[in-house]
């Protein structure tokens, strides 16, 4: 399932799965004892978690092999292999599950988050997911203007994405797992250029400039009414 695993190769893919996600501080939980994290590359957002939750078991699923060595080192718990055939594996649930990056790679995004939450998730827990914004200008602009479309190695165009995603639909996806976005926050505009061009346009360019939306969801136990998002602008350089 995790297909973004093993996808970036050279320096580029060192760089990735070696850092840790902590642009996601803001939507930690107060407290959390067992943390999952699918697809944590090396594990150093579990590591970083570690230190925030002392107290926490940390269990990483990763599908790429190479990465066994690492994740074993950074994190309490961890398996190889695909989420999807996995679960019966992950012997108990968890108060925070973290999916960053790894929905756009699978075919059904909404069913693989529903077996996640629905086997994994205790109750009042939270999901942290993140997802890429095919509405960014680097996409638009040049489909608008040349008529472009290009896959690339990494990025939002990055060529394993299955699945794009808008503000809209990446709610949704949690909506239709009974899941609320209690809070959501993007990334993109950490630069001074993004940051003059969002005070410039009185942020009506914000979710063109986007590059990420993360949210952080909770189950509702039934259908209920997604309320208005504030989302929140990271401040750190992902």
């Amino acid at each position: 399932m995790q297909g973004r695993v093993g996808v970036a190769q050279g320096s580029a893919a060192k760089n990735y799965y070696s850092r840790s996600r902590r642009e996601i501080r803001s939507l930690l939980p107060s407290r959390a004892s067992r943390i999952l994290e699918v697809g944590p590359g090396a594990g150093f957002t579990l590591m970083w978690l570690k230190s925030i939750y002392p107290a926490a078991t940390t269990c990483g699923v990763e599908l790429n092999p190479a990465l066994e060595a690492d994740l074993q080192e950074h994190a309490d718990v961890a398996i190889i292999g695909d989420i999807d055939h996995l679960i019966s594996r992950v012997a108990s649930k968890f108060d925070l599950i973290l999916l960053l990056d790894v929905l756009e790679h699978v075919p059904d995004p909404t069913r693989t988050l529903q077996a996640i939450t629905r086997n994994l998730l205790m109750d009042g827990g939270r999901v942290i997911v993140s997802v890429p914004n095919i509405a960014h200008l680097s996409v638009t602009l040049p489909l608008l203007f040349q008529r472009r479309f290009e896959y690339a190695d990494s990025g939002i165009l990055d060529r394993t994405h299955l699945k794009f995603f808008v503000e809209d639909t990446a709610v949704k996806l949690l909506n239709d797992t009974n899941l609320i976005v209690k809070d959501g926050l993007i990334t993109g505009l950490e630069g001074p250029k993004s940051k003059i061009l969002d005070g410039l346009t009185l942020g009506f360019l914000t979710h063109h400039l986007a590059k990420q939306y993360i949210m952080a969801g909770e189950p509702t136990g039934e259908r209920t009414a997604q309320p208005k998002i504030n989302w929140k602008k990271s401040r750190l350089i992902s």
